[in-house]
């Protein structure tokens, strides 16, 4: 493949490349998608065992769900559509198919088929959503086709930019000329790709992909397995991989080890947890090119899942925290918010108000129980917060900070002074990860809290499947759902509570 100026030309005057008689191997945007988060993705997809895939989730259920809705509505705007008919997965036949609409000057294609010779006997597919028709040259005649896609998601991710990409790239040998841009209709706006920019990024892949992917495309070992949380969670093989690194003990499985530091690690022989535990710091940051900081972070963790024991992260030999860090007062407030981010709403404040006088503890669920009721619910919050003038108000990871901040600025503040309110915010994710490695595989709230012993009522209760329950709530009025959601959040609440208190009596004998 070439620059975009060049494979204009190029393309501009060759001509179009005959099938070859052999069944080809296909490559296709489907897989160049995966590739870029994980290429073992590609191989399990080829040639997996099928019965291994996680069962979909509800959540999965509803971003299906959703994207159909999306996709509905972004493919009103070309009506009339028209389909190529073709037998189902005779790819040749829907290519010829979806050829023969273009050269009649069909307005909106739906799902075409385009294909385009690759190196030996690989050949790329691709199915934009739309092809729609425009004025120019071409081998067609004088018109050609710009390729659309539809996607849920608010931002042009660069994976999707890549096989719009790689979508103008097919397209472009099919009509020998490149369009001017590769559409994105995303659930907020539509996009525009630019393809002179991402047409070499789109080359390398390409060679990344072919190079690497040669043993999956001719069913060889599987890549290795790695686990990374932000991109692993919706896939269906997750429960499959999972089990194969906890069976080695695999890096991946450390927070901190990171796709883009694992090789390094793995070119410095550091390859098992006891290795790295026992690595140096120096040595390390400087393979990494990483401040010295972050490896002594990632030794720590090391040591600490090697030995199964909590260990203080010392600096200097004196703990980072102080009391004042980890308030402990007569009166705190636990805080966890529930949202719906489809909707832009949040449905829930829920607040544990803990007495440490009287041992008691109160939860409050000030929940919107329809969309419009979301203002009230905030004011409900402001009033209930600022009853305790003086109690701390914990919370895990930044979220309901920014949250408070955003629906002040949406509803106004009720009289309350928002930045007092803020000031009395305590975020214990970071004062855990400032303190402490834990014998664990991320710091995520449920991942801490059951390794200090709690556990939540509903097993299968998280952020995600409380969506799910609100939806079930708003279609069905079934208060079950509702409850359900109340305990989810109430067992959060209650999850942050053990967190910080754990962490309070950890620190003693340091603050001593």
């Amino acid at each position: 493949m070439v620059s975009l100026s060049t494979a204009r030309r190029n393309l501009s005057t060759s001509v179009r490349t005959t099938p070859p008689a052999t069944a080809p191997m296909w490559f296709t945007d489907h897989m160049l998608f995966h590739y870029q988060r994980c290429r073992r993705r590609v191989y399990l997809d080829s040639y997996g065992d099928t019965t291994l895939k996680d069962p979909p989730s509800d959540y999965f259920v509803k971003l299906r769900e959703d994207s159909a809705e999306h996709r509905t509505a972004m493919l009103a705007q070309f009506k009339p559509l028209q389909r190529p008919v073709f037998e189902r997965n005779n790819w040749e036949a829907g290519a010829n198919a979806t050829y023969q609409m273009m050269a009649d000057g069909v307005e909106t294609i739906y799902r075409g088929v385009l294909t385009a010779q690759g190196p030996g006997d690989v050949r790329y597919r691709s199915e934009p959503d739309v092809l729609v028709k425009r004025a120019g040259e071409s081998w067609l005649g004088d018109w050609y086709y710009v390729p659309y896609n539809v996607k849920l998601g608010k931002k042009p991710k660069p994976e999707y930019q890549l096989v719009a990409a790689f979508a103008a790239y097919v397209l472009a040998e099919v009509q020998g000329v490149w369009p001017e841009t590769a559409w994105l209709l995303l659930k907020e706006k539509q996009y525009a790709v630019t393809l002179g920019r991402y047409v070499p990024k789109l080359q390398d892949a390409l060679d990344d992909c072919l190079e690497a992917q040669s043993g999956v495309l001719t069913a060889a070992n599987p890549p290795e397995v790695f686990i990374s949380r932000s991109r692993c969670d919706m896939c269906p093989w997750l429960g499959h991989c999972y089990q194969e690194a906890k069976a080695q003990n695999h890096l991946s499985l450390l927070p901190g080890v990171t796709k883009k530091r694992y090789p390094t690690l793995v070119e410095m022989g550091i390859t098992t947890v006891e290795a790295l535990a026992s690595a140096q710091p120096s040595h390390l940051a400087y393979s990494l090119d990483v401040e010295q900081m972050v490896t002594e972070k990632m030794i720590f963790q090391a040591q600490a899942n090697w030995t199964e024991k909590a260990i203080a992260r010392l600096h200097k030999s004196r703990f980072p925290l102080t009391p004042s860090d980890v308030p402990t007062t007569d009166i705190e407030l636990y805080f966890d918010i529930e949202a719906a981010p489809d909707k832009d709403l949040i449905y829930l404040h829920g607040v544990l108000v803990v007495n440490n006088r009287t041992q008691e503890e109160t939860f409050h669920a000030l929940v919107a129980e329809a969309p419009e009721h979301e203002e009230t619910a905030w004011f409900e919050f402001l009033a209930l917060v600022d009853s305790y003038p003086n109690a701390p108000i914990y919370h895990f990871c930044p979220y309901e900070a920014q949250t408070v901040s955003r629906l002040s600025e949406l509803y106004g503040d009720g009289g309350v002074n928002i930045d007092h309110l803020l000031n009395r915010f305590v975020d214990i994710h970071k004062r855990v990860v400032e303190a402490v490695a834990l014998p664990v595989e991320s710091y995520a709230l449920k991942h801490l809290a059951r390794w200090m012993g709690f556990e939540w009522r509903d097993e299968d209760a998280n952020g995600a499947q409380s969506i799910c329950w609100y939806d079930d709530w708003l279609t069905t009025g079934d208060r079950t759902y509702l409850d359900t959601i109340l305990r989810y959040n109430e067992d959060d609440c209650q999850a942050t509570y053990r967190v910080k208190d754990w962490l309070v009596k950890f620190a003693q004998p340091f603050w001593q």
